[in-house]
């Protein structure tokens, strides 16, 4: 177990997954490493898919942006499904000193942006817990009904798939760090790259990103697999895909998206933006001949989108491409952008 961030893979091996209740047959996507969803077969070939995350409630940010994240984040590892959520159910474990309006005002932003995404909220439970002092304020569900067969996965990327990534590294590590330390990211970065830093924060939802690559009206089933940018960064995301489905990855490090402005955040607070937590990108696994037919999609949509590399077929083989060289790519258990945040605030950052 680490102090911050997600249970580490070891952790999840070892205590969660030999302890998930009764195993039950039409349960055909389980808690596992590199999954965004569960899949549940229903009757008349309807499968249901599901996923959890934690609500936000930040004060640094604010009222409206916590909201933002509590849905998007969900709704982003909805968007690997390739459908679009429909339900959400959400428990509320409140700081005793929110006042009322404020609870008003978060709730508000909660309801537009599920009405918003087309997401009907169906229940959960409300209430304040003393002490509670954390950025998180519950828990989150949403759900899904789809043919089950069209449901995609990302334990079902396959060897020789190419790697598409949609808009670049780091984008909500870079965003919420300018957002929560204002005066010194303008101090040492200037007011262009702060701005421009807080405008990546509403780029990070990556549900457009899902929907365009697999086709909302007509499916495109050229694309196998889909995985949501979160905790690890996009190499963190890569390499869970690959593990996920079985097989091996070589990425070239020149071709990951990084731009000036969420690289310059990232460097001034000593992260590297290839493994910080980046929601609003989309790994995408696509047949290596329909590669370029998904970027012209998704280019065609405003979503910039790079091939990075391709999943192999020498299992447990993660290389990276570095500078001509081919190294073995790592994968850390622990986000770098919480040590960042946290040696930021009590560093007194402004």
């Amino acid at each position: 177990m680490s102090l911050s961030g997600k249970i580490t893979g070891d952790g999840f091996e070892q205590i969660i997954l030999p302890r998930c209740g009764r195993p039950r047959a039409e349960v055909i996507g389980g808690p596992a490493f590199g999954v965004d969803v569960s899949v549940i077969s229903l009757p008349g070939g309807l499968g249901l898919a599901l996923t959890s995350d934690p609500l936000s409630l930040i004060p640094s940010l604010g009222l409206q942006e916590s909201a933002w994240l509590s849905v998007h984040l969900m709704a982003n590892d909805m968007a690997t499904t390739g459908f679009a959520p429909q339900y959400a159910q959400m428990v509320l474990n409140l700081p005793p000193g929110l006042s009322q309006a404020d609870f008003t005002t978060y709730w508000d932003h909660i309801h537009r942006y599920c009405d918003n995404i087309g997401v009907a909220i169906t229940g959960g439970h409300t209430g304040s817990i003393e002490g509670q002092n954390s950025t998180i304020a519950g828990g989150g569900t949403m759900l899904l009904t789809a043919p089950l067969n069209e449901i995609l996965l990302s334990k079902n990327a396959e060897a020789g798939n190419v790697i598409i990534v949609t808009k670049q590294c780091a984008m909500s590590s870079a965003a919420i760090l300018a957002m929560s330390f204002p005066e010194t990211v303008k101090n040492k970065l200037g007011n262009e790259i702060y701005n421009l830093g807080c405008e990546m924060f509403y780029q990070t939802s990556s549900l457009k990103d899902g929907l365009t690559a697999a086709g909302t009206g007509n499916r495109f089933n050229k694309v196998t697999a889909m995985h949501d940018v979160t905790e690890g960064g996009v190499l963190g995301a890569v390499y869970e895909m690959a593990a996920a489905s079985g097989n091996g990855v070589i990425i070239d490090n020149d071709l990951l998206p990084v731009d000036d402005v969420a690289g310059g955040i990232c460097s001034l607070f000593n992260i590297d933006p290839r493994y910080c937590i980046g929601a609003g990108a989309m790994i995408i696994a696509v047949k290596k001949q329909w590669g370029q037919n998904v970027l012209h999609r998704l280019h065609g949509n405003n979503i910039p989108a790079t091939i990075i590399g391709e999943f192999t077929n020498q299992a447990h083989s993660y290389k990276l491409i570095e500078n001509g060289v081919e190294k073995d790519m790592p994968y850390f258990s622990k986000d770098p952008y919480w040590e960042a945040f946290f040696n930021a605030y009590k560093n007194g950052w402004k």
